[in-house]
């Protein structure tokens, strides 16, 4: 599936810190526009302020409790935007403590910004990430332009799912490198709560970035939060003995992680209504038959909560291995003891439990086993 970052950035939490705050000002030009075209400062679907344009200027000033990503709408007609879909005429920008000034014609998405250091430190990331968003947009209107028939066809769905996971590695790559050129930046902390949506968090990457930033930045809600879930993924490292767990399957019985001391198994998170985790099935069942002779074996835990949906999606791939399920959804206790928040994940598990691989999917599944399974 494509997804477009700009809207995905939308979903990181602020959570204002308890802290001192700061007076920002926000103001610029924009074209000649007056009324009743207005800005609005929007920040976590909150508005802020709002301000009529006047021969184009505006400005808007305030206090933040925290610096942090905000946008800036423009509505022509002046109307409250709707939070939930803001218009497209909308810039993103780093709030911070003292003025940040926008420049533009008649488009806020093409205007110019100018700013303290954090503002410096957002272009720059910004700029580091734009040929990956770019790729990831050209693919995104080829996949629109394609026809059903095209869409079906296993060779282009291959292709964009490739395409995908290049561009997601990419910004990866390049948020973590600005992380880590940057500890007490709060583009930093900002950047790093991005990243979950690029590639599944793991500690070796995710926890050892955290560990490095600043102690203010880690003293903040958002960095104390986001140090929660560094000690969940520190329980899931490489090497690791895996959390125990028991669950029961669709007849009732319960089933320890324990049980398979001595076997090669890899724990399987994944859901009905998940369609990577569908489509990964026969990849999934080709690994078993391939290595299930060899001291290997699955055990699958299903996030759902529907008891009837599990049960049609186990028969309709014909899944041979153990299934497991509170059917507790996300919220269930496996998926919270492992730090579970996307699927398809897994673990795998060596014959005394210690982890030795972690997201396995498509040919590097059987690679690893290959490896590892003797």
């Amino acid at each position: 599936m494509l997804r477009q970052l700009p809207a995905l950035l939308l979903l990181i939490p602020s959570l204002a810190a308890a802290q001192a705050s700061s007076p920002f000002a926000v103001k610029g030009r924009i074209g000649q526009l007056n009324a009743p075209a207005k800005v609005y400062l929007v920040r976590d679907f909150e508005v802020l302020d709002s301000a009529t344009l006047r021969n184009g200027t505006f400005e808007m000033n305030g206090r933040t409790e925290m610096p942090g990503r905000a946008q800036l709408v423009l509505v022509r007609n002046g109307r409250r935007p709707d939070l939930r879909q803001l218009p497209g005429n909308k810039l993103q920008f780093f709030l911070e403590p003292g003025p940040v000034v926008v420049a533009g014609s008649d488009s806020l998405p093409l205007a110019k910004m100018t700013g303290g250091p954090l503002t410096r430190d957002y272009l720059r990331l910004d700029a580091a990430l734009q040929p990956a968003i770019s790729r990831m947009k050209a693919s995104g209107n080829e996949y629109q332009r394609a026809t059903e028939a095209q869409r079906k066809e296993p060779a282009f769905a291959e292709r964009m799912q490739q395409q995908f996971k290049s561009t997601n590695k990419e910004m990866h790559q390049q948020q973590a490198a600005f992380v880590k050129a940057n500890p007490a930046s709060w583009v930093s902390l900002d950047a790093l709560q991005t990243m979950q949506f690029m590639q599944t968090p793991q500690y070796a990457i995710e926890g050892r970035l955290y560990e490095a930033l600043s102690l203010e930045l880690k003293a903040s809600r958002p960095g104390r939060f986001y140090g929660e879930m560094v000690q969940g993924l520190k329980k899931v490292r490489i090497g690791a003995v895996a959390p125990a767990f028991t669950q029961p399957t669709p007849e009732g019985r319960q089933v320890a992680l324990a049980g398979y001391r001595g076997r090669y198994v890899l724990v399987d998170f994944w859901a009905s209504w998940c369609k990577p985790c569908r489509e990964e099935n026969p990849t999934l069942l080709k690994a078993y038959n391939a290595f299930k002779s060899r001291n290997f074996d699955v055990l699958s835990v299903s996030i759902d909560d529907n008891r009837d949906k599990w049960l049609k999606a186990i028969a309709d791939k014909h899944l041979p291995w153990t299934q497991v399920s509170d059917l507790h959804g996300d919220g269930g206790e496996v998926a919270r003891l492992y730090g579970i928040h996307s699927i398809p994940q897994n673990f795998l598990l060596d014959p005394q439990g210690k982890i030795l691989a972690v997201n396995l999917h498509g040919t590097e599944l059987e690679a690893a086993l290959a490896r590892f399974v003797k």
